[in-house]
């Protein structure tokens, strides 16, 4: 290890990666990397971009399986509607998400960065890719952008940001389909754009969000201003799983010579798993918050490592401590009952959405009334109720009394249907024998029925002549 390269390693935490000692941008002109993880993450990203682009257009039933219209609260997740009355499955989502994050943080590091992230996913799989079909390697990038205009230059670099525009302006109305749903959106773009003026500049907003982002800012949003990126510093510790180089291993560096025996290190200092790096950074250095578990450093590693006839896995999963003790990665107890510990959340939450009623109903005696004495030795009570269609048709519903005899009667109707996606209210009276009335307030159950099924209750008090 020269001098430069001693300074380099005692100093690289000094600074972010992208970041010269001037406080300039060192602009990242990353090498395509090839090899089993980055062949997996295609696979990973086709899967995510049919999954991306193709939820907006599945429904079931008539109800979009997802959508969250923010501007009407309303929310709708695996074809169920959730409004403000389910603000504690959220806050409940809310929680578990948290404490997920933290939990797989823990256990897996950085590799929702590296694998999931929509960022990582649509920059090193969608328009880098496009770069280097359009623009080249590395180094005819680099000579590219520090050479004069030219028509070969304008041309390329018009093509690149075209396309770049295409793209942002797509994932922005992939958006705009999962707010409104893909039917509105049509809707909207058939009609005037003087009906939506708001809309169409929102549309051009978020467009350039994304085109900025994708087309300039780039990896700093990894290093920089994700706060999921801050928080792996405080999240980390010797167990976690993280990609890392074996410097046990590796150290002394040492240029590979041919037909020579190696004295040093299995680390050639080729250079290429900095080179490759999406970030800009020297796996070599150490644990990194930079680092966003891309692989792409494994994969040029173990390709050099073959060309040279050395063993693979120089850089690859691994933990702090498997590599001070040279242990492979395996499931330690730790990880286990945190493993399991996610599953039992998530579970919980799906069983959260799946339990959730399609009906839910208030009732409460009508102010200021006490029991009214009838014929027949009958008492009844004044009640309103609202009860909540959480669908998208209207529900022809029944109130039964649950357990004791009695007579719900409407007030206004002889039916009740429950129109969709709205408030319903509703004022009855609920009649029962005088004889029944044991107490001056009695507890009541009332049943809601749809085509004789029961598809929820509600508890009421029943209020009688004093005893």
């Amino acid at each position: 290890m020269d001098l430069d390269d001693l300074q380099h390693y005692v100093s690289y935490r000094d600074r972010v990666s992208t970041v010269d000692e001037k406080g300039g941008r060192n602009w990242v002109y990353a090498l395509k990397p090839h090899g089993a993880f980055y062949n997996k993450r295609i696979l990973l990203t086709i899967l995510y971009l049919m999954v991306f682009f193709g939820l907006p257009f599945i429904k079931v039933n008539g109800m979009p399986f997802i959508q969250f219209n923010i501007p009407e609260g309303k929310f709708i997740l695996f074809s169920k509607i959730f409004w403000p009355q389910d603000f504690y499955i959220f806050a409940i989502a809310m929680i578990t998400f948290v404490i997920f994050i933290a939990l797989f943080t823990v256990i897996y590091g950085r590799l929702f960065c590296g694998w999931v992230c929509p960022q990582t996913i649509f920059m090193e799989m969608i328009f880098r890719p496009i770069e280097w079909l359009i623009e080249g390697n590395p180094a005819e990038q680099k000579q590219l952008n520090n050479g004069k205009w030219s028509f070969k230059k304008f041309g390329k670099k018009s093509l690149k940001h075209l396309i770049f525009l295409f793209i942002s302006f797509v994932i922005a109305n992939t958006f705009l389909a999962y707010i409104f749903g893909v039917s509105k959106l049509y809707k909207i773009i058939e009609e005037p754009i003087s009906n939506h003026v708001a809309l169409f500049f929102g549309v051009i907003v978020f467009t350039l969000l994304f085109y900025l982002v994708f087309a300039f800012v780039r990896e700093i949003v990894c290093t920089t201003i994700c706060p999921y990126g801050r928080l792996q510093g405080v999240l980390f510790d010797q167990d976690t799983m993280l990609v890392a180089y074996d410097y046990k291993r590796g150290e002394e560096r040492g240029k590979f010579k041919k037909n020579v025996e190696r004295t040093s290190g299995d680390c050639i200092d080729c250079h290429q798993c900095v080179n490759v790096c999406p970030t800009g950074i020297d796996i070599r250095n150490g644990t990194q918050l930079d680092c966003i578990n891309c692989t792409a450093c494994i994969d040029v590693c173990d390709f050099m490592m073959e060309k040279v006839n050395l063993p693979k896995g120089l850089i690859r999963y691994a933990s702090e401590n498997g590599i001070a003790q040279g242990k492979k990665l395996s499931f330690t107890p730790k990880i286990k009952a945190f493993t399991a510990l996610l599953a039992i959340l998530l579970c919980v939450l799906t069983a959260l959405l799946i339990t959730r009623k399609q009906i839910d109903a208030h009732i409460t005696r009508t102010g200021g009334q006490l029991y009214q004495e009838l014929p027949d030795n009958k008492i009844s009570n004044l009640y309103n109720a609202k009860i909540i269609n959480k669908t998208n048709k209207d529900i022809p519903v029944e109130m039964k009394l649950e357990g004791i005899n009695g007579e719900v009667k409407l007030i206004g109707k002889s039916e009740l249907h429950l129109k969709e996606e709205t408030v319903n209210e509703v004022t009855f009276f609920i009649i029962l024998d005088k004889s029944i009335v044991k107490e001056h307030s009695k507890k009541i159950v009332v049943g809601l029925y749809k085509n004789g099924e029961k598809i929820g209750t509600v508890k009421t008090k029943f209020l009688g002549p004093f005893i």
